[in-house]
């Protein structure tokens, strides 16, 4: 076995996460977005909660990244920093509820016409672009229930995840497990590798001392 071959059998370092392609990073990125133009828009200036708001939205985003990329060497830490994130969306959809609750405006559920068409959109895209051409139209109603529906699709994607997570851990354990696994793994080929290489030795002996009986036979007959 080359040692490219040894190095995939025995890798203690995880796979990285690309975390720009999860599905959950691309919505928390539009959900920031989205909440720095609502605060900007809607919440006046000096009120404490745009900083709260805007911070959470950021720390939901940035500790994916993070989650992801601390993930090669510490699933442990991938799994911490994953919580993190989403408490911090939790936070961002309690404040978004305190104001619609606190200026009488509708919070939708499946029962407002506009509820589904809203659903769907979010549910199909997650670049900014494709919620910009529209943000210039909406009222602080339309935006909070999009960033609302948005928090609820982050978490349920991001609990599938570390589900995922926690099962990987299980199994593979941290970097403490994988290095061992590794050593082990690493020596027991090695072991196997030098008894292969011995029974070859012996059959190409015992193949030479044939080969000299044979010769020697010829000789005698000449």
């Amino acid at each position: 076995m080359n040692n490219e071959n040894l190095e995939k059998q025995f890798r203690v370092m995880r796979s990285q996460t690309r975390w720009a392609d999860l599905y959950f990073y691309q919505k928390t990125n539009v959900l920031y977005l989205l909440t720095f133009e609502f605060a900007k828009r809607y919440l006046r200036q000096g009120d404490r909660t745009i900083d709260q708001m805007v911070q959470a939205a950021r720390s939901g985003k940035q500790n994916i990244v993070e989650g992801a990329e601390d993930g090669a060497t510490s699933m442990e830490m991938e799994i911490k920093l994953m919580n993190v994130a989403r408490s911090s969306i939790h936070e961002l959809r309690e404040d978004y509820e305190d104001y619609l609750a606190s200026r009488h405006l509708h919070q939708w559920d499946s029962r407002f016409h506009r509820y589904h068409g809203m659903l769907e959109f979010c549910r199909k895209n997650n670049q900014w672009e494709e919620y910009a051409l529209f943000i210039n139209k909406m009222n602080d109603e339309e935006m909070a229930n999009t960033a609302l529906t948005l928090c609820h699709m982050i978490d349920k994607m991001m609990r599938s995840y570390q589900k995922k997570l926690e099962k990987e851990f299980l199994v593979e354990g941290g970097i403490k497990e994988r290095m061992t696994a590794a050593r082990l793994g690493y020596r027991t080929n090695q072991k196997d590798e030098i008894m292969r290489l011995k029974q070859k030795l012996e059959r190409a002996e015992k193949r030479i001392t044939q080969l000299e009986g044979e010769v020697a036979r010829l000789r005698g007959k000449g």
